[in-house]
C-alpha cells in the first residue's frame, strides 16, 4: 500500500470523492477528530483479506500482493541432473 493521508471528519465529508480515488489507488486514508486518529479507510480487497473474507479472482489479481521485493530468478547453474536407468525401463 502507498502513502496513508490524514482527513479532518469534516474534510472528508465534504471531499469524499476524492479520498475513495485516493483508495482506490491502494492508499489508505486515515479520518482523524481533533487531532486524534479514529478510522482507516482501505480498499475492499484488502479488507477482505484482513478479515479473511472470500475475495473474487479478478479484485485479487488487480489488488493482490505486490512480488516487486521478491528475487524470482532461477540460478542458472543449478542444472538438474536426472540419472535414467534404461535396463530396468526396457525390462
Amino acid at each position: 500500500m502507498g502513502a496513508s493521508r490524514s482527513w479532518q471528519v469534516q474534510e472528508a465529508k465534504q471531499r469524499l470523492s476524492e479520498l475513495l480515488r485516493e483508495v482506490e489507488r491502494g492508499e489508505p486514508q486515515v479520518i482523524s477528530r481533533h487531532g486524534r486518529d479514529v478510522a482507516v479507510v482501505v480498499d475492499i480487497a484488502w479488507y477482505r483479506r484482513a478479515v479473511g473474507a472470500e475475495v473474487e479472482l479478478g479484485d485479487y489479481l488487480r489488488h493482490g500482493p505486490h512480488f516487486d521485493d521478491l528475487d524470482l530468478e532461477r540460478a542458472r547453474d543449478l542444472t538438474p541432473v536426472v540419472e535414467l536407468d534404461v535396463e530396468s525401463a526396457t525390462s
